[in-house]
């Protein structure tokens, strides 16, 4: 995604996601439960379950919900039992496009993933297929009203590997082992957050407009409308659509 409005379009998205906020729970508290079930319901020892946490203090999800379902996740009280899955593929435009899915039933996944693909003349590909072009990394995005310098010294003293202006925001990047460390190390600043959290991020862009934009945007919105898709990452590069 490319323009000055990419930050602004990210508020406006989570604005949305607040109206659905219902689907917004459902999926961090599969996150929580798998995070949970993989590496114990401590969340200071547990660095998926922390970010997970995080995530639903975020969304402003009760503290109660999100004990829950750590609690699900250790066996302390019954719950579904969720797998990761990751598809892989191209859109529309030739855009590479990775799908992070938590599911208690991939024979129904599956099939609804490979589907939305095949609306839009694609296909589901194999196992690294385009994940070679993707690459983990923590990122924390900052209010610009912060100075240059006070972002900088937070950030880099804590362990971040760069810190840049990217369309109008401080975009800090980390190595995802070193994610929590300057995180902690912004909130204890009291920096104003945009969005933060493991994204991945591509080597090679593509660059998208007109029809193939739009097809390509459709495609996105399915696969985020998808109860079972948690993430969607992919390499295009394009400017927002008029609203």
């Amino acid at each position: 995604m490319s323009g000055h409005s990419k930050w602004s379009t990210i508020k406006h998205k989570k604005g949305a996601l607040d109206a659905k906020r219902g689907k917004v729970f459902t999926r961090v508290l599969k996150e929580i439960t798998v995070a949970a079930r993989m590496g114990g319901g401590d969340v200071a020892a547990n660095a998926r379950l922390r970010l997970a946490v995080d995530a639903a203090k975020a969304s402003n999800m009760p503290k109660e919900n999100w004990e829950r379902a750590i609690k699900k996740g250790t066996g302390e009280l019954e719950g579904v039992s969720y797998e990761d899955v990751l598809y892989e593929g191209y859109g529309p435009g030739g855009a590479a496009i990775i799908v992070e899915a938590l599911t208690d039933n991939k024979n129904r996944t599956t099939p609804e993933i490979r589907s939305f693909f095949t609306k839009f003349g694609n296909e589901l590909g194999a196992s690294n297929s385009v994940a070679y072009m993707f690459v983990k990394q923590g990122q924390i995005v900052v209010e610009p009203e912060v100075s240059e310098d006070k972002v900088m010294e937070v950030a880099l003293e804590a362990g971040a590997d760069d810190v840049k202006d990217e369309d109008g925001a401080w975009v800090i990047t980390t190595d995802p082992n070193s994610y929590q460390a300057v995180k902690d190390a912004v909130d204890a600043a009291k920096l104003p957050v945009i969005e933060a959290g493991i994204v991945r991020t591509a080597s090679v862009r593509v660059q998208m407009a007109g029809d193939k934009l739009k097809s390509f945007l459709k495609l996105v919105d399915l696969l985020e409308d998808n109860d079972d898709v948690q993430h969607v990452w992919h390499n295009a590069d394009y400017d927002e659509p008029d609203e």
